[in-house]
């Protein structure tokens, strides 16, 4: 018989959710964007004010499912992780050019720890465009307080920013559609530990671990708070 996976907790139920919700309101965002300037779209779906209305007070709570989530340690943690570029992170970037160049044998998982190098910038340029995408839009609707150039130079920024991240976006999905068990550690916060030690095995073996039964009586092992 095969035998069951040991599962290690990767996210949280908190972070969990702020992944959820990020995306509800950023896939609102884009679709609503996408109804507000496809004229095809926009013919079929109609109602342009109610759009409109959404589209903007989706874009205002962006920020608010990460804010609230700041209240776990455990999102911290991993906020720092996100934000901080090591060197095995420029040994993944040089890993992954060498594999796909065929200058050299390495696979980039090598040198991955909880994040690899990909996803921090991922992480990175979807916070940064998240807040110019913000900023830009407040411009644009409240009109009466920037003057006329402000606005033109805010839509033009806002407008290619929403197609840029509805490209990055989209690679997003293709690349998380590619690995079912990454999903899956979205989705119930666990992942097997053999994948773990292949796809991010600075991370595993970097680990204090503890070991307690999950509902399906299966191992589990679980990051010491703040690892």
């Amino acid at each position: 018989m095969r035998r069951p996976p040991e599962l290690l907790l990767r996210f949280t139920r908190a972070e969990r959710w702020v992944h959820r919700t990020t995306a509800a309101l950023m896939l609102t965002c884009l679709a609503t964007a996408a109804c507000l300037y496809l004229p095809p779209l926009a013919e079929l779906v109609g109602r342009r004010r109610l759009v409109v209305t959404v589209h903007v007070w989706c874009g205002l709570a962006l920020p608010v499912p990460l804010l609230l989530g700041l209240a776990s340690r455990a999102l911290r943690a991993d906020v720092t992780r996100l934000g901080r570029f090591t060197p095995a992170d420029w040994a993944w970037l040089r890993a992954v050019r060498a594999r796909r160049t065929g200058l050299g044998p390495a696979g980039p998982a090598s040198f991955a720890g909880k994040f690899n190098a990909g996803q921090k910038l991922y992480a990175q340029w979807t916070l940064g465009s998240m807040l110019v995408i913000l900023g830009t839009g407040l411009i644009m609707w409240l009109t009466h307080l920037t003057p006329p150039a402000w606005r033109t130079g805010a839509t033009f920024v806002h407008d290619w920013l929403a197609a840029a991240i509805a490209t990055v976006v989209a690679g997003h999905v293709w690349m998380a559609m590619r690995d079912p068990e990454a999903r899956l550690g979205m989705r119930t916060g666990l992942v097997d530990r053999r994948w773990a030690e292949r796809e991010h095995p600075l991370w595993r073996h970097q680990q204090h671990q503890h070991r307690h039964p999950v509902d399906d009586g299966r191992p589990v092992e679980r990051e010491l708070p703040g690892q």
